[in-house]
């Protein structure tokens, strides 16, 4: 309201003119609006809808509210004592009965001149004067409408997604709620069951952030990664085959954690690793992997992890893989795990452990991978526990920083990967921060397969961080590449 008075722009609303009928909300603000009429052209929001209901909130006087909530939306007020300010506001959002008549005027009554007139009679001069003033300001306003009339789809999705960038986005995943609604079918809701499905795996928030999923619903029935491939499809199709998906998403979960321990999808170097094991779980569904299959997969979910492949913009990367992954499960030719993996032991030096990065992820994955056992009772991990919660600090330092804040060396060097053991936080304050060949009299007494478990060498315990860094980086370039692929023993 204060910009529209100051005469600041506001933008402009974006319309999309059809002849399509889409499930669409018809509440704007607190209010329920009727149905339109049949014989006249739909026209739905793509941008602006914000603006709209706040517009409309304040100004309309046919309708009644149907919110409960009495603040949801309240009645806008000018502030006749309100100093004059290029920044700061002259209306005010005020319960009626709080609303001072000789100090707020309500916005409400601009657009109905007989209410107008009877609330200026008690006024002041000079504030009939002003509020007059300030009504013509609304009055003569105008607000931009662009309509964008169409029947193609994709192009609509493509304007859903360039105008919503900013602020809220109703987005491609609204867009196909949209189109694919029937009395019978919720395509949010049903994403929302599959969220609480796999809600320990990390996709509870699947409501607020639908993308990867949504990726993985396209990867499925369209073998492209982009949503908006998903509006060329008929309603009905995507929810005659929204079983084949929800199979599909789960099956590349279960796959992720049985192949992988990934007991969580931030553990994932790239969330965007299900989105082509969705697909290739879209083909032949209740067939076991055979384990020619799981070889090609698993070289293909390390060497991408190892080269980066989908950082920056995987699209391109994605598809391909996409389309391998199918012809893989449908036993043709293909080239999923063909691409370059240079794993060197300088990957494990030169990068500084981050939980959060492709980095420190892999480094986690590949740890879990030799079922590594605790240094002091020599039993088995819990990978359950540990890799369940991304937030638990299960993994620590070799080589313990205290032990080396005093070697000059910097925080990345002793941050490098190859640096880093999953060790539980108890077994970790036990240990403390001594000197390798300190701690050593506390290890498990089966040590040899222990560290082995680890990717460690009795090395550790020399107490040269130099020299230990060098041999265990070439320990874990050597076992990422048998698991890559990328060379033999």
């Amino acid at each position: 309201m204060d910009s529209i008075y100051k005469q600041y722009p506001i933008g402009s609303l974006l319309l999309w003119r059809t002849s399509s009928r889409l499930r669409s909300e018809n509440r704007l603000g607190v209010f329920d609006l009727p149905e339109p009429e049949k014989q006249w052209p739909v026209d739905y929001v793509l941008d602006g809808q914000q603006r709209l209901t706040s517009i409309f909130t304040t100004f309309q006087r046919r309708l009644p509210a149907k919110d409960l909530d009495p603040e949801a939306w309240l009645p806008i007020y000018y502030d006749f004592a309100a100093a004059a300010d290029a920044q700061e506001s002259r209306f005010e959002a005020l319960e009626s009965n709080a609303a001072d008549p000789e100090r707020y005027f309500p916005l409400s009554t601009f657009f109905e001149p007989v209410e107008f007139s009877h609330l200026t009679r008690d006024l002041s001069e000079e504030q009939h004067r002003e509020i007059a003033e300030v009504q013509q300001r609304f009055l003569t306003s105008l607000l931009p409408i662009q309509t964008f009339e169409t029947e193609d789809r994709t192009s609509v999705a493509i304007v859903f997604e360039r105008v919503n960038r900013m602020g809220i986005p109703l987005d491609t995943y609204q867009l196909l709620t949209a189109w694919t609604w029937s009395d019978d079918f919720d395509l949010q809701g049903s994403f929302q069951e599959m969220a609480q499905d796999y809600e320990s795996f990390g996709f509870e928030d699947v409501g607020d952030d639908s993308d990867l999923m949504m990726r993985c619903c396209a990867a499925v029935l369209t073998h492209d990664p982009s949503p908006n491939k998903l509006v060329l499809l008929r309603g009905a199709e995507v929810r005659e085959r929204f079983e084949t998906v929800k199979i599909a998403i789960s099956r590349a979960i279960d796959f992720v954690r049985d192949n992988f321990h990934a007991r969580h999808v931030r553990f994932l170097p790239y969330p965007a690793l299900l989105i082509p094991l969705a697909a290739f779980f879209s083909i032949d569904q209740h067939r076991p992997v055979t384990s020619r299959e799981r070889e090609v997969l698993v070289r293909w979910f390390w060497r991408s992890c190892f080269s980066h492949r989908y950082s920056g913009n995987p699209q391109g990367f994605l598809r391909r893989d996409i389309v391998a992954a199918v012809a893989l499960r449908r036993g043709q030719d293909h080239s999923l795990a063909e691409m370059n993996a240079s794993i060197e032991p300088s990957f494990f030096i030169n990068n500084a452990f981050q939980p959060r990065t492709v980095a420190g992820r892999t480094l986690i994955l590949l740890l879990a991978s030799q079922s590594p056992r605790s240094l002091l009772s020599g039993e088995l991990l819990n990978l359950n526990e540990v890799l369940s919660e991304p937030n638990r600090r299960e993994y620590h330092h070799c080589f313990p920083r205290a032990f080396l804040a005093s070697s000059g060396r910097t925080t990345a060097a002793i941050n490098a990967l190859a640096n880093f053991v999953l060790i539980s936080r108890a077994d970790n304050r036990v240990l403390g921060g001594v000197a390798p060949s300190e701690y050593r009299k506390l290890l498990a007494d089966n040590l040899d397969e222990v560290l082995a478990s680890a990717m460690l060498t009795h090395s550790l315990f020399d107490d040269d961080y130099d020299a230990f860094i060098k041999i265990r980086a070439n320990v874990l370039a050597k076992k990422a590449r048998v698991l890559a692929g990328v060379d033999a023993v």
